[in-house]
């Protein structure tokens, strides 16, 4: 289904897709908002967040971090990869992508609340983690999985495992590989980022995966998670403004998943 969809994507004009893009998201997410979610009363429990890459956690997730500080709850945020694939075959422009990425990732995170001993760097190479061999998946499972014993975090949140994006799909399957290795029984909780702009509805989600949607007010701090948005200039630049701007309202949604 995926590649077909791929395939639909690269003869529509770049405009064309953008806009339908744009009102199939906005549609999905009127209706969540509306009847298609429950609503998700705060927990003051405390959460670890893995992210792809720099700027996944606050798209997806940056409302609930700012939330969770504000009330003096421990947020710990992991980084899988190091977001360098712009950068092309430029080892130097891969080392000023890392860099900047790194550094905005910080300042966003401190906008919201989070202790810069808090985030975390697995610097995997950005676009590999689905092509990861035998011994580099067992590495990258056996760091999450230590840091998951180091904090022994009661909420656990990563990427939707059908979220349209290769590097994102396998954060889920990792941590969630990480998670049983530890033998530690986190909420699991995913967010997604692509999934709606990306996927048409019902070709890629089930009736049972949109059941398990939750949305989340983010009201009292929806200026914080603009600003921490705002710290990811490299990133703006590239991304189309309709995907952007289906992350600044006063909302966010979770799906709760069941081990």
């Amino acid at each position: 289904m995926k590649v077909y969809l791929q395939k639909i994507q690269k003869i529509i004009p770049a405009q064309w897709l953008e806009n339908l893009q744009y009102l199939h998201s906005h549609f999905i997410w009127r209706w969540l908002l509306s009847d298609g979610s429950q609503p998700e009363d705060f927990s003051h429990k405390s959460a670890m967040v893995f992210s792809p890459h720099q700027d996944d956690e606050t798209f997806g997730c940056g409302g609930m971090i700012a939330h969770k500080t504000a009330h003096k709850i421990k947020v710990v945020v992991v980084f899988l990869t190091n977001g360098d694939a712009a950068g092309g075959c430029n080892l130097d422009l891969k080392n000023q992508i890392i860099a900047t990425r790194r550094q905005e990732a910080i300042t966003a995170l401190q906008i919201l609340g989070v202790q810069a001993s808090d985030i975390h760097f697995l610097a995997k190479p950005d676009g590999y983690l689905q092509n990861l061999n035998e011994p580099e998946k067992e590495q990258t499972i056996a760091q999450v999985a230590e840091l998951l014993k180091l904090y022994q975090p009661e909420e656990v949140y990563v990427p939707h495992r059908k979220d349209c994006h290769r590097d994102h799909e396998a954060t889920f399957t990792l941590v969630k590989s990480a998670i049983q290795s530890a033998k530690i029984y986190p909420d699991l909780l995913q967010y997604p980022i692509w999934l709606f702009w990306r996927s048409p509805l019902f070709l890629m989600l089930k009736l049972s995966d949109l059941a398990a949607a939750y949305r989340f007010s983010i009201t009292a701090v929806q200026e914080k998670k603009k600003q921490a948005i705002a710290a990811y200039s490299s990133q703006l630049q590239s991304l189309p403004q309709g995907f952007v701007k289906q992350f600044l309202t006063s909302y966010e949604i979770f799906f709760k998943t069941q081990f």
